[in-house]
């Protein structure tokens, strides 16, 4: 394998705003010209005026609501791809629902620079523990293994007992999921006394990989690193170590355009203060400009100790609103409403995330004068169906919640 995955991830800052210079205006003008919600969406626009991260603060910001909204009335994706669904290889869903395309092209979503710089190449075999079901996540992660000439087993997610014995019986040498989902699989492992020792590089992603969980991989020898994606934009940003495993804070992915904005707003941020991740996406297929991911981080200075001049941002830090990832998976305010319209019993519900070992877990605490086994059990199946999530529930007395306005609580720390 070679140092880097290609020429973009050493240029220089004057290459890089000589090509930014060249690239973001014809992508403007091909958003337009392609995409007729995109173009709809940004107005009046000249493209050839749009030649800088500065100039790019002028368009109006795309929030997932507004995405969602247009692909009910124009379904299944809302205008916002250059060729509706002719040459797409997949459509996906994802809760809301929200229906991203998937393209054919090789390492479309650019996962495969991530997996590069975890050190994934040829001769590996990774355990894609990512889901194959409706969402995108698993293709994601297909496709990249595949862009770096890796070979894959299609685990996707659950059946633990029969991962842990695949994994010992292929040889895996690599594996890409949630953080914390690789160490139930190594659990299993022990308890059954399978040889998992090949097993040596982790790219995930998905959720929050803690330091002491990335330690406890170390101590086993995984090298274990986070990136940073989306259904809708692919890989964002993704950690890079140096030669003596060293790194801070996550480079910016060569396909994408990052800024920093005040949460709310389309206006930029100073470098190093915190705000909500815009971005625009490269990708001619799927030309996404000034989307708002609802995530929080900041930009770093300096370079990467790797060798990479892309810049940095310190990685996720949360969200800008409630919306919190647990196991892997977004929980909205509006799956909570909907949660508390099923059963008239309810009054007001909180979804609390919290950590047991090094597991998320989510508490369901609902107000509510009844307590009956029937009430019980169909409110543990409403969690399920409306969170997409097991969890444990909790009845409080009515008036016993905080009165914060929170629906969704993330209790974890992150220290």
């Amino acid at each position: 394998m070679t140092d880097f995955y290609d020429t973009r991830e050493t240029r220089s800052d004057d290459e890089r705003a000589a090509d930014l210079a060249r690239e973001l205006p014809a992508l403007i003008r091909h958003a337009i010209e392609r995409a007729p919600a995109m173009a709809a969406h940004l107005g009046e626009v000249d493209p050839g005026a749009i030649t800088t991260r500065e100039a790019l603060a002028v368009l109006p910001v795309l929030r997932k609501a507004r995405l969602g909204e247009l692909q009910k009335a124009d379904p299944p994706l809302g205008g916002f791809t250059a060729q509706g669904t002719t040459g797409l290889r997949h459509v996906f869903q994802s809760p809301g629902p929200i229906y991203e395309p998937g393209g054919a092209a090789k390492d479309w979503w650019r996962m495969g620079r991530f997996l590069h710089a975890v050190g994934i190449g040829p001769g590996d075999v990774v355990q894609n523990c990512f889901s194959y079901h409706l969402t995108p996540a698993g293709m994601m992660f297909e496709n990249g293994a595949a862009a770096v000439g890796a070979t894959v087993l299609p685990a996707g997610t659950g059946q633990t007992e029969l991962q842990a014995r695949a994994a010992a019986d292929i040889g895996v040498t690599a594996y890409a999921g949630t953080p914390d989902y690789l160490k139930m699989i190594l659990d299993k492992s022990d308890e059954m006394g399978l040889d998992l020792s090949r097993l040596r590089k982790a790219a995930v992603g998905g959720g929050a990989l803690f330091p002491s969980l990335r330690q406890e991989y170390a101590d086993r020898g995984i090298a274990c690193f986070q990136g940073y994606g989306t259904a809708d934009l692919g890989s964002i940003a993704y950690e890079s170590p140096a030669e003596d495993g060293s790194f801070e804070g996550m480079l910016v992915d060569e396909g994408v355009i990052v800024e920093i904005v005040r949460p709310g707003t389309g206006d930029p941020v100073a470098d190093g203060e915190v705000g909500e991740v815009v971005v625009t996406t490269l990708n001619r297929d799927y030309p996404l400009i000034r989307f708002a991911t609802g995530d929080l981080s900041a930009i770093l200075p300096g370079r990467s100790p790797c060798g990479r001049t892309a810049p940095r941002i310190k990685g996720w830090m949360g969200r800008a609103d409630q919306t919190t990832k647990i196991k892997g998976m977004f929980v909205r305010p509006e799956q909570v409403a909907e949660l508390v319209s099923r059963h008239p019993e309810v009054r007001r519900a909180r979804v609390i995330a919290t950590r047991e070992g090094e597991r998320d877990e989510m508490t369901v605490r609902v107000e509510t004068e009844a307590r009956s086994d029937d009430f019980m059990a169909a409110l543990e199946r409403s969690v399920q169906s409306a969170l997409k999530l097991r969890g444990k529930v909790e009845l409080a007395p009515p008036g016993s919640l905080p009165n914060d306005g929170k629906v969704i609580e993330d209790a974890r720390s992150y220290d």
